[in-house]
């Protein structure tokens, strides 16, 4: 389960970077109307998901690095 989430999630902040580059565009070219404010929030919201995600597929080798470590730690300290 945990690599099929994985894999989910690495597409999914792949994705969601076509639309943030979209709406960062929008926002330079429309800078100080109504849709460029709009456009803005959104934005906003797509830059907290892609920091989240990012954070986490960034963090994700250093964690299965330590808990392979931690496994066989215990593997050891029971054999």
């Amino acid at each position: 389960m945990n690599k099929f989430l994985n894999k989910w999630l690495r597409k999914f902040h792949r994705w969601l970077v076509l639309p943030f580059i979209a709406l960062l565009l929008t926002v330079i070219f429309t800078r100080g109307t109504p849709l460029g404010d709009n456009a803005q929030r959104i934005q906003a919201m797509l830059m907290i998901i892609m920091a989240i995600s990012g954070a986490y597929l960034w963090m994700l080798p250093y964690w299965t690095k330590w808990k392979r470590k931690n496994v066989q730690v215990r593997s050891l300290h029971s054999g």
